[in-house]
């Protein structure tokens, strides 16, 4: 129905930059709010930035300063631009999307979807 696909993830080392990408496809009316998340070995998944439909984000404070978020409405992708990059950076980043789809008839309804995630690891 739906599927999320990232890429960039990989090994750097610290102060480095990575880029992720994420692509969503499939029977889309519009997409609202996209974000990544982030779950560390041994922790809960945290979120990392999301941005909403009309391009206003969010961040946690432990990446704002250092990591941009960023969509390409058209091509229904959005990217993580991360600088600065930390050893607690390390962890399997994850792409989450709010997406609107067609459902019976002519109504339509929302539904929250994930993609695989993708591994970067900073080292020290």
């Amino acid at each position: 129905q739906v599927q999320l696909v990232e890429s960039g993830g990989g090994l750097v080392q610290a102060g480095g930059s990575l880029r992720l990408s994420c692509a969503a496809s499939g029977s889309i009316i519009s997409i609202n709010d996209m974000g990544w998340y982030r779950q560390a070995p041994g922790k809960q998944r945290e979120l990392v930035a999301t941005i909403s439909s009309g391009g206003s984000t969010n961040y946690a404070d432990s990446v704002k300063g250092r990591f941009t978020i960023s969509r390409d409405s058209a091509k229904n992708t959005v990217y993580l631009q991360m600088n600065s990059l930390k050893a607690e950076d390390t962890a399997v980043y994850y792409c989450n999307a709010i997406v609107k789809l067609r459902g019976v008839g002519s109504s339509a309804y929302e539904a929250s979807y994930w993609g695989q995630g993708t591994q970067v690891t900073v080292s020290s």
